[in-house]
């Protein structure tokens, strides 16, 4: 059986942060990803742009941006924008999906991690407070790996879960989810001949006529970096359980229904969309939210929006508070003033009852609030950097991550241009 300093789950924004900031302090490290490519939600569900991660400082006469995302995030921003791979480049929040696959094989070659993909987690061996070993199904059958430390960056917190720790799925009341949607694009649109206003009427209409079955208020739709070309993420699957494989099952075929009735909607009755064709689907559904892990704290609406400054903050952030209505319709904000902002403390990634198991991405300890603003890919990027650099941090002392030294975090983090708050 091999074994690593540091094993990673789950290669998204916040996997593949864990694993280069460990990698870069000289741990050995495993990042085993499902699918065949690494990015999460931003390539395998089309989550695109980046939701915001900066925010403006306003003393006296004088404004200054203040990146809250830093350190791994903004370099990955910063290349994708910059992109010579494909000869794209971004603009703003949006990327390209392609180059980010590239970009994070290239950056884990470069700081020696060892990335597994197709390998779907099987199994865990577990002892007391302890992981003693992961397993992964793969196309040559069980691998089982071990280490001193172990990173759930799932989205799901299946880690977790299959470790038997502790969690909350979805809103405590009745444990239901934040809608799933498909992401799909639409190519040859005259985009000069977009109307938002009169799209969103026809669909409220026929809404109230039965003719749309989507629950979802409105149509979402991004311009993207490529002429011609939109992004939609504004199918709804509300009341299905992520977690359960035959609701998941049954929410991407639902979804792809919603995707046929918007496409037809849409070529019938806009000139815009007139010659428009449906380039594709997100190769799987995107979850907003689904279990939270019960960590040693458990963040809170109440904290964010008092902007809590933590003593052992790891990451910091101010998109607004936006849950989508896991009922049906509907769609709520809560918005931070500019300048603004909350921070993620460090035991909101640390499970109660393991010791060598850092959780980091959108199933961190937070409330059905809470999360609706930490799950965001910058966010998660900075809660992942935050536990490979913890990893480190408690491989150099000796002890578990459960017992590492927070201020050495916060400093490490600085260190290698991390933001943690002022």
């Amino acid at each position: 059986m091999d074994r690593f300093d540091l094993i990673v789950v789950g290669g998204g924004q916040a996997g593949c942060s864990a694993a280069l900031a460990a990698a870069r302090q000289g741990l050995k490290v495993l990042l085993a990803e499902a699918t065949g490519s690494l990015g999460g939600s931003a390539t395998m569900a089309l989550v695109n742009p980046y939701m915001p991660f900066k925010t403006r400082i306003y003393k006296g006469g004088d404004c200054r941006v203040l990146w809250l995302s830093d350190g791994i995030f903004r370099e990955i921003h910063e290349a994708l924008n910059e992109d010579a791979i494909y000869g794209f480049s971004g603009e703003g929040g949006k990327f390209h999906e392609e180059t980010m696959k590239v970009l994070f094989d290239r950056k884990m070659a470069e700081a020696g991690v060892t990335v597994l993909f197709h390998a779907t987690l099987c199994g865990v061996e577990r002892d007391g407070r302890a992981l003693k070993s992961v397993s992964f199904a793969t196309v040559g059958g069980i691998y089982t790996f071990a280490a001193d430390t172990y990173v759930d960056a799932t989205g799901d917190a299946t880690l977790t879960a299959m470790a038997d720790s502790p969690y909350q799925l979805g809103r405590t009341s009745d444990s239901l989810c934040q809608p799933m949607t498909l992401c799909f694009r639409m190519i040859n649109v005259d985009v000069e001949k977009l109307d938002h206003s009169a799209i969103d009427d026809l669909y409220q209409q026929y809404q109230a006529e039965g003719k749309i079955k989507n629950p979802r208020e409105d149509v979402l739709i991004f311009k993207t970096r490529i002429e011609n070309m939109l992004h939609f993420n504004t199918t709804r699957i509300v009341k299905l359980n992520p977690t359960d494989p035959f609701d998941r099952s049954r929410a991407e075929a639902e979804a792809r229904e919603q995707v046929v009735e918007l496409v037809n909607f849409l070529k019938e009755n806009f000139e815009a969309f007139k010659n428009a064709d449906l380039v594709m689907t997100a190769p799987e559904i995107g979850v907003r939210e689904s279990r939270m892990i019960e960590a040693r704290h458990v963040l809170t609406q109440e904290e964010l929006k008092d902007a809590v400054k933590f003593d052992d903050a790891i990451a910091a952030g101010n998109y607004d508070i936006d849950i989508h209505s896991p009922d049906g319709s509907g769609t709520s904000h809560y918005y931070f003033p500019a300048g603004v902002y909350y921070t993620i403390p460090y035991r909101s990634l640390l499970p109660k009852d393991l010791d060598n198991l850092l959780v980091a991405g959108r199933c961190i300890g937070a409330t059905h609030e809470a999360q609706a603003s930490v799950r965001i890919m910058p966010i998660c990027s900075c809660t992942g950097e935050a536990a490979g650099i913890a990893a480190a941090i408690a491989k150099e002392d000796g002890v578990s991550v459960a017992d590492a030294d927070a201020q050495k975090i916060r400093t490490r983090l600085r260190e290698v241009g991390a933001f943690v708050g002022e």
